[in-house]
Parts: C-alpha cells; sequence; structure tokens
C-alpha cells in the first residue's frame, strides 16, 4: 500500500498554520480539504497518527487522494501539498505563424470551382496538400482565434 511508505510529520509551525487555515475558511475547499488530510495523518508527538482508512472515513476523501498528498508532502513539502498540481502535459501547435498565414491567405481568396464559399474540411484538404498536419477542427480553432472576417 503506497500511503504506508510516505510518513508524514509536521513541525509545530506547520501545524499551527494548518489549523489556522481551517478555522478562518477562507481558502480553496480542496485547500481545506488536503490540509485537514495532513493534520489527521500526522505521525508527529502531536498528531493524531491515523491511517488512510480512518482518514477516508473520517473525511469522506478517496484512498487515492490522501496517499498523493502524503507522498507531495514528503517529496515537495507543505505548500505542494495544498494547492492542486499543474498539469505537466504540452500540446505543441498544429500551425505556426506561416501555416496560419496560408490557412488566412487561403479562406480569403476565392473559393473553388463549383463552390460558393471555402468549408473549414476545404481548406484542411488544401493545408495538407501544402504539407501541414491538420484537420478540419484545428482549422475551425485556427479561424475561431484569427477572427478572421470572409466578408
Amino acid at each position: 500500500m503506497p500511503g504506508k511508505f510516505f510518513h508524514v510529520t509536521l513541525t509545530s509551525e506547520e501545524r499551527n498554520d494548518l489549523q489556522k487555515m481551517l478555522s478562518s475558511g477562507k481558502h480553496v475547499a480542496r485547500k481545506l480539504m488536503h490540509a485537514r488530510v495532513l493534520l489527521l495523518c500526522d505521525s508527529g508527538p502531536e498528531g493524531p497518527g491515523k491511517t488512510d482508512k480512518q482518514i477516508r472515513e473520517a473525511l469522506g476523501a478517496a484512498m487515492s487522494t490522501t496517499e498523493r498528498i502524503r507522498q507531495r508532502f514528503v517529496e515537495e513539502g507543505l505548500e505542494a501539498a495544498l494547492v492542486r498540481k499543474k498539469p505537466d502535459r504540452h500540446y505543441p501547435r498544429k500551425l505556426d505563424g506561416e501555416g496560419e498565414a496560408k490557412l488566412t491567405m487561403l479562406a480569403c481568396s476565392k473559393a473553388p470551382d463549383g463552390r460558393k464559399r471555402w468549408t473549414a474540411q476545404l481548406l484542411a484538404n488544401n493545408l495538407v496538400l501544402l504539407g501541414y498536419d491538420v484537420s478540419r477542427r484545428t482549422v475551425q480553432r485556427t479561424l475561431k482565434k484569427t477572427r478572421l472576417s470572409r466578408g
């Protein structure tokens, strides 16, 4: 069980800060829940040292939540255990500035023969022919962000 490997021991200053935070109640609910979990799992001389199961029953928090809070406290400190972690993912852009310029030029040009206007799918197909790996949805999203007025 992963929660057993991370033993939380709060200093008296950390414990006082968490109790003050809970008594004021002027924080985000998630942060208050994390503070409660840390106070209950404190295995120091002043703490109750409750198990993950006891914390889950007392607070209604999931086992994985308590395990993750313990781990983040031990590895990264008090502040990291209290605040929500930012996502690590990064999605590279499908169209750079040059690709957006080509898309804009194409969208502002005359529609192909037999068509009244450009569709997102037609624009995406033409960009694929020019060597860009884009979908209809990427074209829609890009045109929406450019605030392009097509007449």
